[in-house]
């Protein structure tokens, strides 16, 4: 019993960690697509101010915008060119990286009150 124990334990660890995405490869490819030509050096200061701060926010809303960039105009999806453009080669894999990379970045978002 004992092992079946640990055995679960080391796989809910390891769905984690993939579910959390990697880091370091969300690193390169945001450096690859040079997100921060608009999104600023450091991800908190856009050279737009309708362009959406990324360091720092929520993995999981950063991944689901992706998404929805990708998915284009039309149900459920966003009308951005120049995203649409950018997020097109993305795989879900190289997204859930880009958004672990992104939410680990310091920021003065709040999260929490």
């Amino acid at each position: 019993m004992k092992k079946l124990i640990i055995a679960l334990a080391a796989c809910v660890v390891s769905f984690n960690a993939a579910a959390g995405g990697n880091i370091a490869n969300g690193e390169a490819l945001a450096k690859k697509y040079n997100c921060a030509a608009c999104h600023g050096a450091d991800y908190t200061k856009s050279i737009d101010p309708s362009y959406p701060k990324l360091a720092g926010q929520h993995a999981d809303y950063l991944a689901h915008a992706l998404k929805t960039y990708k998915r284009g105009d039309g149900p459920n999806g966003r009308a951005n060119p120049i995203m649409a453009g950018q997020v097109k080669p993305l795989s879900d894999k190289d997204i859930v990286d880009i958004a672990a990379y992104l939410s680990s970045l310091p920021s003065s978002l709040v999260t929490h009150r």
